[in-house]
């Protein structure tokens, strides 16, 4: 289900149905997609948090669900997901299933068929499911979820040459024809740093938890401040000890005009807790996030309000879970728009690409994709990059103060 295409991207586009499909994917090539999984209705900040999506649950899985196929056409694409799961991986996977064939009902006279195989949660699990779905003439593979299930389906993939398109936010595992759909920590860096660049925010302090999801915004911070034209001031680790670092950069926020702080909504209030008691005046001083912002502890934190973190045009999400609760009568997880534009990407390739639908020429079209959260393109290295919209923290929520970019620079 995609309409125009994007006005920068080579591809051609198959032609809008109205004004459904237009606010739902928007402009084909040109989208992005979510991250991993945990729950039903959460915010975006419970599916990156180091690393949603990454190790399958500790509850052993319910026995595997038959494979099944949904759509008629002449291409085949595999979609894995760890339907048997136990708990939320499995209701998060349900409600990726259901948008996947939300998306093939929504793409008019689409061209391809869904092999859906249950991995149950495991590496073995998901190699079994891609054998079978290449056995069956699959010649992509969207999913799985899991992070240490996706080299056991690219092994898989790579013996028949074709590319892999997984969920997972771990980038350590991109790359040699696997491309990630989710919501990677550097894209918020990139785009929270651009912005705050941009009205003048340069001296920046900086406060990362010490884990992977860190590490990862360490690395990124650290070359996109320079980038812009700034300097870090200040750049402390926590841990569980969060007072000390909290003193130590308190002391040097004189020299900073911003402050960014990246975790998860419980630990960011915490932290600017941990600042203010150390004599920190927040209030003088621009506060910087990332996605795990959107969370309710961080709106209603008097510490942190007017901070600024970068995150998905939520409109995208709002007119999504309309449809999906009229079509199933629930609510979607967050993450279920990964599968509908994973889904609503292939078949538009499928239409319009010929026999190079989904080398790897074409899935990393530098003009990108356009989808349900905004823009979104591949790398080369199997990682990708978002057009994410900076948003406000109010006491009623997220309020965007500088919209999602409509195409991708050079």
């Amino acid at each position: 289900m995609v309409g125009r295409r994007h006005p920068k991207s080579p591809i051609p586009g198959s032609r809008s149905s109205g004004a459904t499909r237009r606010s739902a994917l928007g402009l084909l090539l040109g989208t992005p997609l979510l991250s991993a999984c945990t729950g039903v209705q959460q915010s975006l900040s419970q599916f990156t948090s180091p690393f949603g999506g990454s190790s399958p649950p500790a509850q052993p899985a319910g026995p595997p669900q038959q494979a099944t196929t949904a759509g008629t056409g002449g291409v085949k694409v595999a979609v894995i997901l760890p339907l048997s799961a136990a708990g939320n991986a499995g209701l998060a996977a349900q409600s990726m299933r259901n948008a996947a064939e939300m998306a093939l009902a929504e793409f008019q006279n689409p061209n391809i068929q869904l092999l859906i195989k249950d991995d149950n949660g495991s590496p073995q699990g998901a190699q079994a499911g891609a054998q079978q779905a290449v056995d069956e003439g699959a010649e992509i593979i969207l999913g799985p979820l899991f992070a240490q299930s996706v080299p056991a389906v690219a092994q898989v993939a790579r013996t028949r040459g074709i590319s892999v398109i997984a969920f997972s936010t771990d980038s350590s595992i991109a790359g040699r024809g696997v491309y990630l759909l989710s919501f990677l920590p550097e894209s918020d860096v990139n785009r929270i740093v651009e912005y705050s660049a941009s009205i003048g925010k340069r001296s920046v302090a900086v406060l990362v938890p010490d884990n992977a999801y860190g590490n990862v915004v360490e690395a990124a911070v650290k070359a996109a401040v320079p980038r812009r034209g700034g300097r870090i001031v200040a750049f402390e680790k926590y841990g569980a000890d969060r007072a000390t670092p909290a003193r130590t950069v308190a002391q040097q926020l004189g020299s900073a005009d911003a402050l960014f702080i990246a975790d998860d909504g419980d630990a960011v209030v915490s932290v600017a807790d941990a600042m203010t008691a150390a004599g920190a005046n927040l209030r003088n001083i621009q506060l910087l996030g990332t996605g795990l912002w959107d969370n309710p502890r961080v709106y209603a934190s008097a510490a942190l309000q007017g901070g600024l973190y970068a995150a998905p045009d939520p409109a995208g999400f709002r007119a999504f879970s309309g449809r999906y609760r009229t079509k199933y009568g629930a609510e979607p997880i967050r993450t279920a728009t990964l599968a509908y534009d994973a889904v609503a990407l292939v078949a538009a390739l499928a239409r319009t690409q010929g026999t190079t639908r989904f080398s790897p020429d074409v899935l990393t079209n530098p003009s990108g994709f356009a989808g349900i959260d905004g823009l979104f393109r591949f790398r080369p290295d199997g990682t990708n990059e978002r057009g994410l919209a900076v948003m406000k923290v109010t006491q009623g929520g997220g309020v965007a103060v500088a919209g999602s970019p409509k195409s991708f620079g050079a």
